[in-house]
């Protein structure tokens, strides 16, 4: 079986066009919770860079340090 290689060629899909909006719309509704998980993620990550690289930006002040 080692020597048997088999090349696949796809020359045309045919798929209803309901069937394609359908999907469609399942994979926007499926993309849904992914972003919030992805957001979350990107959220706990932010906060946890600020705790470990934001450490003295509380004492910055918009007038300086005379005001």
């Amino acid at each position: 079986m080692a020597g048997l290689e088999r090349e696949v060629v796809v020359v045309d899909i045919k798929i209803p066009f309901m069937s394609m909006v359908v999907l469609m719309v399942k994979w926007a509704i499926a993309a849904v919770p992914a972003v919030m998980i992805l957001v979350a993620l990107a959220a706990a990550a932010g906060a946890v860079m600020g705790m470990i690289f934001g450490s003295g930006w509380h004492h910055w002040t918009w007038g300086g340090p005379w005001t």
